[in-house]
């Protein structure tokens, strides 16, 4: 314990430690934070505008291509692969849903759980580093001469109050910026879920007509009566 005790603080393991795992949430902050803002992000209210524009006119092959033109946001990927199911039935395109949701699902909450990792890691090995330099301390009161118990003494809680400062530097921005980063994949996520849905909404009810009697019975002549040779029985007057 002594050995690795003297280790830990003659080579600042504890400082080395979290300038790392600093390091690599600044990594996964720059990295999530382009993806979230710039590579995966729609404009979606005008998408989905000239979506539904395009869905109106009956020009599905048109949609499919300009949602095959931003394929790489996950919302124009998803609508594409219902779109393509637009001529099956409803549930063919809620499977179509469920199979590119789970596709695109990765990509937008990938490595995010990391930077909430690193925010708590960050914050233990702080924590070791305080009991370290605690330690330090403790003993100078407790072995140290004298002479050098003061010096000891003040190292130690210099050893303790540098790792904590340290891992509160860097464990609240990171915290900070990853409800900022998960509000935005939320936002994503939801903008998918509910403008899919709507998309199928409307696919499903673009072709459906009301019942209407002259429309099934022509003339008003059931099935049964054109069996028994009837004739259609005459118009009712309009009533002025």
């Amino acid at each position: 314990m002594e050995a690795v005790l003297k280790f830990f603080v003659d080579f600042k393991i504890g400082e080395i430690a979290i300038g790392s795992v600093g390091l690599f949430g600044l990594y996964l902050i720059f990295d999530r934070f382009k993806a979230l803002y710039f590579d995966l992000a729609l404009p979606t209210q005008t998408f989905m505008k000239q979506i539904m524009r395009m869905l109106e006119q009956d020009k599905i092959e048109e949609a499919v291509t300009f949602c095959g033109a931003n394929e790489k946001k996950p919302l124009a990927y998803v609508v594409k692969r219902i779109l393509e199911r637009a001529d099956r039935e409803e549930e063919a395109m809620f499977d179509a849903l469920d199979i590119a949701a789970s596709e695109v699902g990765p990509k937008v909450s990938k490595n995010l759980g990391h930077l909430a990792m690193v925010a708590n890691v960050v914050t233990l090995v702080g924590l070791l580093g305080t009991v370290c330099g605690l330690i330090v301390a403790f003993k100078a009161v407790s072995f140290a001469d004298v002479s050098q118990k003061q010096t000891l003494l003040a190292q130690g809680i210099s050893i303790a109050m540098t790792s904590t400062a340290c891992a509160l530097m860097v464990a609240i921005p990171t915290m900070f910026l990853y409800s900022f980063l998960h509000a935005k994949q939320t936002k994503l996520l939801s903008e998918i879920d509910l403008h899919t849905h709507k998309v199928i909404e409307f696919m499903k009810n673009r072709g459906y007509v009301p019942f209407a009697h002259d429309t099934v019975y022509p003339n008003g002549m059931r099935p049964e009566m054109v069996a028994k040779g009837k004739t259609p029985p005459p118009p009712k007057p309009r009533v002025a």
